[in-house]
């Protein structure tokens, strides 16, 4: 019961602001903010029950809904899930608390559509039937492409189109394989069945498990996004509103890879292991090129978006080791990088609302009227360049080890990202901070009361995983020896050769 509370609390505060507080803004900000906040507690109370060291799902719900197809309302929650599920209800109380003045127009319009987005982003991570992962998938899609196309920027109705149809066109892939893959189990298991848990057993091979697979995994890659299907990021990021760039970032990336991570592998772990190759090349190449893309940037907010980029290859890098350290690492690094890309997002917002340019030639001195706000900025900078003691050096660490074990040359090439980001992140930092100062903001106001409660929460998280990763490590543990597990066979038949592969590409390097 409690992961359904979870799930459609934040809808509930949506229609209850729809029928009672239309314009009332004080009144339908305060509902929206409170809703999170419940929200967040329910979820910190189910993490207080949870049970570490347990790689099943807990919190179960299962419930016959639409019993001629064999489609149940099944919900539940592994460590994995669960970690992704704190960080959306974390992130969303964040969004909305941090843009509490900056939507001038149709405001009731636009909390309702991130409580119904929040409600989407939870549905997805507990769903444990297909169908109803689908649909929560599809929810989420609606509130994001009018919170872009609505209150973005200039060009956001061309920024909101383009997400649109990229997400889309994995939704109908995702869609498909879906569909193939339940009538291949009524025909071979007997039943029509959309529920995960059973399907995982299923032992898909064959032609069904490669296309299968393909259609997930380019779903899914669309979604993270991985190169080169990664062109609608930038745009979406420039053009959403601080808020949708926010959730953006710091959750919507994270289906796509928690999409791999249940279907791709969980189904049809024999063609992950045999996708290692390609997909461990197309991670490394978007670590470079994102980092390389940051460096030239003139916007702050795209200069972050393409960092995104990078950060997300060392994901899917970590996964498709399939090493215990890269495993870990890679669920480590979705959290890491939902709280440090989301606070930066946080913060350029707040920069824009004072002075309205995110052209970093226009700041300069910074640091001089808003010292606070550099305070802030310098910690979130140097947490995401991979600082030792902040969230993010725990995860890529974890997935350099990992990946090293197997692809030596393709680990060494990867680390040339974190240089090159430490380059495009303190180069940033330097010239809005510093510098030449620019006399238009030498007047401007320090962060207010609201905006420091806003990113305090952030720098705790921050803090906590990069000095005591073992709590969020514990969690996830066993949820990723279960992973090693099912591909593990696999790996004894055709690790070795990609072994080989290497080998011979790079004149003997492992």
């Amino acid at each position: 019961m409690m992961l359904t509370i979870l799930t459609f609390l934040p809808v509930a505060g949506a229609l209850l602001m729809l029928i009672f507080m239309r314009g009332r803004p004080n009144a339908y900000k305060m509902t929206a903010l409170v809703t999170t906040i419940i929200t967040f507690a329910v979820s910190l109370y189910i993490a207080a029950q949870f049970t570490t060291g347990d790689a099943s799902f807990q919190f179960q719900e299962d419930h016959s809904w639409i019993g001629n197809l064999g489609i149940h309302y099944h919900v539940g929650v592994d460590g994995i899930s669960l970690l992704l599920v704190l960080l959306t209800t974390l992130l969303s109380m964040v969004a909305i608390l941090g843009t509490w003045n900056s939507i001038k127009d149709r405001g009731l319009a636009f909390f309702i559509s991130l409580l119904v987005l929040e409600t989407g982003m939870i549905g997805v991570f507990v769903s444990m039937d297909l169908f109803l992962f689908y649909l929560f998938w599809e929810i989420q899609l609606i509130p994001m492409y009018f919170i872009i196309g609505i209150w973005g920027g200039a060009r956001r109705v061309y920024a909101a189109i383009k997400f649109f149809l990229y997400t889309f066109a994995g939704s109908v892939l995702m869609l498909v394989a879906i569909l193939a893959i339940v009538w291949w189990y009524s025909r071979h298991g007997g039943f029509l069945t959309f529920d995960i848990l059973t399907l995982q057993k299923a032992g898909f091979n064959g032609t069904i498990a490669l296309w299968s697979f393909a259609a997930f995994f380019v779903a899914f890659a669309i979604k993270v996004p991985m190169f080169p299907v990664h062109t609608w990021l930038p745009d979406a990021h420039t053009e959403a509103p601080t808020a949708g760039s926010v959730i953006l970032a710091g959750v919507l990336l994270k289906m796509g890879v928690y999409g791999m991570i249940r279907f791709c592998i969980g189904f049809f772990p024999e063609v992950a292991v045999r996708a290692m190759m390609p997909v461990v090349i197309l991670s490394v190449i978007a670590i470079v090129y994102g980092a390389a893309m940051s460096l030239i940037q003139p916007d702050m907010k795209r200069l972050v978006a393409y960092s995104s980029v990078s950060h997300m290859g060392f994901v899917t890098l970590g996964l498709f080791t399939f090493t215990v350290q890269g495993v870990q690492g890679a669920i480590l690094q979705m959290v890491s990088h939902g709280i440090l890309t989301g606070a930066l997002f946080m913060m350029v917002g707040f920069f824009y609302d004072r002075t309205h340019t995110r052209l970093i030639k226009d700041y300069g001195g910074m640091a001089r009227p808003m010292p606070v706000a550099a305070a802030f900025f310098s910690l979130f900078v140097l947490g995401s360049l991979g600082l030792p003691g902040l969230a993010g050096f725990v995860g890529e660490f974890l997935i350099l080890v990992g990946s090293f074990q197997y692809y030596k040359v393709f680990a060494a090439v990867a680390s040339i990202g974190i240089i090159i980001g430490a380059a495009y992140l303190l180069w940033m930092y330097q010239r809005t901070m510093f510098q030449q100062a620019n006399e238009k903001w030498l007047s401007l106001k320090d962060l207010n009361a609201r905006e420091i409660v806003t990113l305090v929460p952030l720098v705790g998280m921050a803090i906590w995983i990069g000095i005591y990763p073992h709590t969020f490590l514990n969690m996830v543990d066993a949820p990723a020896q279960n992973i090693l597990t099912q591909v593990q066979p696999y790996l004894a038949q055709h690790g070795d050769g990609l072994v080989r592969m290497v080998s011979a590409l790079f004149g003997g390097a492992k």
